[in-house]
């Protein structure tokens, strides 16, 4: 039998980080493992806990974004890229001392190291009801979708 666990009900706080795992285009891209990038949030997640600094955990799942662009009259192309969604909920149990602001830094944190070690210049985040995409200084502005 199984019952609720105390202090473990509350608002949901759930986040999604979407970020590239091939970095550059076509054959000559260099293409990270779902291991590398499991690595990558595990070694941000290990340093906070070090310094006693709160942080968030979540699970990870492999993916590929599909899109497509005009091209003109009446042609357009398409790719698709591969990607990890790492995404989890901040649990009242374990997280309600959490602000949402302090909750937003962290998804920025973690998702800008992410970012950076799989060599991207965009990554998407979610957060509750809000979506935004961060981007590396110096990589243009974001378009499209």
């Amino acid at each position: 039998m199984y019952k609720i666990v105390e202090n473990s009900r509350g608002e949901r706080r759930a986040f999604a980080i979407t970020v590239g795992t091939q970095e550059g285009y076509g054959d000559s891209a260099k293409k990270h493992t779902l291991i590398e990038v499991v690595e990558a949030a595990k070694s941000w997640m290990m340093e906070r806990a070090a310094l006693g600094k709160s942080f968030i955990t979540g699970t990870f799942t492999p993916g590929e974004v599909v899109y497509a662009w005009p091209e003109g009259d009446g042609k357009a192309g398409g790719g698709s890229e591969p990607n990890a969604v790492f995404q989890g909920e901040v649990t009242p149990l374990y997280g309600s001392h959490l602000a949402n602001e302090e909750v937003e830094g962290m998804l920025n944190d973690l998702a800008s190291h992410l970012g950076e070690k799989m060599g991207q210049t965009r990554v998407y985040v979610r957060y509750r009801e809000e979506v935004w995409i961060l981007q590396a200084e110096g990589q243009g502005t974001p378009t499209g979708n």
